[in-house]
């Protein structure tokens, strides 16, 4: 039997066509679309981005100025939990801060990035609050959930969204 080289190549083109068209239809149509919508009805999500891997789901958001990023955060994992699966998520947080505000949060961050390393979370607030009291027109909020510490700086029309991660790493004390 000889076989025809035009009819194995088209078969094979026609194949490889069908499986990854459906593959990118399936991750596309019933993945990443139901994601987006999922993040775009979040309260305070004024635009998002997403890229879906298989390990990873990379989100990027900018938000209103008086949104809570833990509620955006919250609601992403929990109503986007079948969607996510076991992958990880990274989401990006798209701020409008001014010269202004970044020069003020490099001057707090010190004792901010102590209070977390030293796991007084308590302090983070308080210490925010003293630093926001130099600058009549700044407003600072503070929330925490299990796994992040949530911090937004509101001066006039700028705002700037930080989350923190509460991450402890644990490690086994070396035998010398």
């Amino acid at each position: 039997m000889k076989l025809r080289l035009l009819p194995v190549v088209l078969s094979v083109i026609i194949s490889a066509g069908v499986l990854f068209g459906g593959w990118f239809a399936y991750t596309s149509f019933a993945m990443e679309n139901p994601l987006s919508d999922i993040i775009s009805k979040v309260p305070g999500v004024t635009s998002s981005t997403m890229k879906l891997n298989s390990d990873r789901v990379d989100i990027e958001v900018a938000l209103s100025q008086d949104a809570s990023l833990r509620t955006v955060v919250d609601r992403i994992h929990k109503d986007g939990a079948s969607i996510i699966g076991k992958r990880t998520v990274n989401i990006d947080v798209k701020s409008n801060p001014s010269d202004k505000l970044e020069l003020w949060w490099s001057k707090a961050l010190f004792e901010v990035a102590q209070a977390m390393e030293t796991k007084h979370y308590a302090d983070i607030p308080t210490t925010l609050q003293k630093y926001a009291a130099e600058v009549p027109t700044m407003k600072v909020e503070t929330e925490m959930d299990q796994s992040n510490v949530y911090i937004r700086l509101t001066d006039g029309d700028a705002t700037k969204f930080i989350m923190l991660p509460r991450s402890s790493q644990i490690g086994v004390w070396p035998n010398e």
